[in-house]
């Protein structure tokens, strides 16, 4: 990967570490991840992926849930970002794949982070205690994923390709 990508990437990865560490509602059964319309990225920018996966490394460092939201909550955002990656080389310009591609980090963070939630918090031990638990949590984490994807993602992936800016990036960048 040129170095160019590479830094590219790691800028993706300190500015989503920068937003989460700084927005008290990033963590916690109802969250709502500025950081996350990030996601978007690998749409646009495969390489991207491995920014986020880093730059939710380093966030999740200061998680209350400890090494399991590091190691799982950053593998959701890993997940999340291929596929939203692979729905990136369907169509880049169609909205309805633009939607859709806006749905693994709902998907992912709402299962995944969602159950290192709710078992860090589920005080009475056992799995009659952890289900109903998750089943709030991972509600509530999913919800908070999908108002910033599609409040602010899915408006940013339809509206950036528009602008100069993007149209300079995206030719310093090319993918195909």
């Amino acid at each position: 990967m040129p170095i160019r990508k590479i830094a590219f990437a790691a800028v993706v990865g300190a500015v989503y570490a920068a937003l989460t560490m700084v927005n008290p509602w990033s963590f916690g059964p109802v969250q709502f991840r500025i950081s996350e319309v990030l996601c978007i990225l690998p749409f646009f920018f495969p390489f991207s992926v491995w920014g986020l996966f880093v730059g939710c490394i380093i966030s999740n460092l200061i998680s209350a849930y400890g090494v399991l939201d590091v190691v799982f909550g950053s593998l959701a955002t890993l997940l999340a970002g291929l596929c939203t990656m692979k729905l990136g080389r369907v169509s880049r310009v169609s909205v309805p794949v633009k939607a859709l591609a806006c749905f693994p980090p709902v998907l992912f963070n709402g299962v995944i982070v969602g159950a290192v939630i709710a078992y860090g918090i589920t005080v009475i031990p056992g799995a009659e205690a952890f289900w109903p638990t998750y089943a709030i949590v991972g509600l509530q984490v999913g919800l908070g994923e999908l108002a910033v994807l599609y409040v602010l993602g899915l408006p940013a992936m339809i509206l950036l390709p528009k602008t100069g800016f993007f149209k300079a990036i995206t030719s310093l960048y090319a993918q195909r």
